[in-house]
């Protein structure tokens, strides 16, 4: 389902197969694939989408692409008339690393610093909401873990982002915690939005505060669009309830690689357990999103109260030549609000491929899985 295209080869082979992508392609569709993105009505507003960032994080050479993209949006914030920014986790490869690590070539304090000064791009500009991934973590021999989001991503280091924040939970330390919080947002055209963050495989107490959260009276007719990081699979299947596991590193070297083990996270749930602890009895959640899997996936099933909840998977790392390539080729997702209050477009584009006139013609995936629309229902 996903495409494994690493930028390099796509710079060396776009000038040899730019004649015959002419002669293939309709020039109005050659025309589509090159412009950048627009708004079908002027009076519709968006959500911005950024995948798993990890693979950007771990590698030097990497980084700027991230920058390429948070730039990008905040350059067309206004033109977009973008109201918030969501990443679904995985801001960097390994939370607490000092040497060079299983993969890539920074230290944690360095992936931490590059992912939080792309998102200064948008400090000020636009509010932003970052879920934890299970990288972001670090997870003891007895399953506790921990994580450095809130020491780079304080809730003041985006004065808008405290500006939306209505709610908040506790992490596993019984910190107040960016990971578990909700914002607050009314639309242009009227709509009451809650946007609801939860850490990775959200604790039985971290549902608990969402389910009283969301079931609240003043947000009984608020539309509910939540995110966490693993959810779908990229057969748009929810991930089975069960035991989670994560991977753990130990201080041990062994033949350049840091010792790492798979191990069981306890009080953790996942895709099915999601939905039937807290989406499915819930009158008012409609959007649920997530990346943690490569690749792209898209369900809608109906909630206790018939309501659509519609459930999508955004993960592009494994784009830009798998697990050891360029970290994702860029990809972000947009989603356009249409001033019907119903219907929303979903588009996916590459800033970073749209810079070079080399490779812009792949700017855009036009898969159906990427290019389409869905609706919410009446209430």
């Amino acid at each position: 389902m996903t495409r494994n295209f690493s930028a390099g080869r796509m710079l060396i082979l776009s000038a040899a197969l730019s004649l015959l992508l002419a002669a293939a392609v309709p020039a109005e569709a050659q025309e589509k694939a090159v412009q950048e993105p627009v708004l079908s009505d002027p009076d519709s507003w968006t959500v911005v989408l950024i995948p798993d960032l990890q693979g950007y994080a771990k590698k030097e050479c990497n980084q700027p692409i991230m920058e390429i993209m948070t730039s990008w949006i905040a350059t067309h914030t206004e033109r977009l008339n973008t109201k918030l920014v969501l990443c679904v986790g995985d801001l960097v490869e390994q939370n607490d690393r000092i040497s060079s690590g299983y993969s890539g070539d920074q230290s944690s304090h360095r992936q931490w610093e590059a992912t939080a000064r792309a998102f200064s791009h948008l400090d000020g500009v636009v509010p932003y909401m970052t879920a934890t991934g299970n990288h972001d973590y670090t997870y003891t021999r007895t399953g506790d873990r921990r994580t450095h989001i809130g020491e780079y991503f304080p809730i003041d280091k985006n004065p808008l982002n405290r500006k939306m924040l209505s709610q908040y939970g506790l992490d596993a330390q019984g910190n107040h915690a960016v990971e578990n919080a909700a914002f607050e947002f009314r639309s242009p055209e009227g709509i009451d939005y809650l946007f609801l963050n939860l850490e990775f495989a959200p604790r039985d107490t971290v549902l608990n505060w969402a389910r009283c959260i969301v079931g609240l009276e003043e947000y009984r007719n608020h539309r509910v669009v939540l995110m966490t990081h693993s959810y779908l699979d990229a057969t748009s299947m929810r991930i089975p309830e069960g035991t989670v596991r994560v991977t753990s590193y130990e201080p041990v070297v062994r033949n350049g690689k840091i010792t790492k083990f798979r191990q069981e996270l306890p009080d953790a749930n996942q895709g099915e357990a999601i939905w039937k602890k807290l989406v499915y009895p819930a009158s008012n959640i409609e959007l649920v999103l997530c990346g943690h899997v490569s690749g792209w996936g898209f369900r809608t099933d109906p909630n206790r109260a018939g309501v659509p909840v519609h459930q999508m998977l955004f993960d592009s790392q494994s784009m830009g030549g798998g697990y050891e390539g360029n970290g994702g080729d860029g990809w972000i997702r947009i989603l356009e609000f249409l001033p019907d209050g119903r219907t929303v477009r979903v588009m996916t584009y590459s800033p970073f491929f749209a810079l070079s006139p080399t490779t812009r013609q792949h700017a855009w995936l036009q898969e159906e899985g990427n290019q389409f629309t869905f609706e919410f229902g009446k209430r």
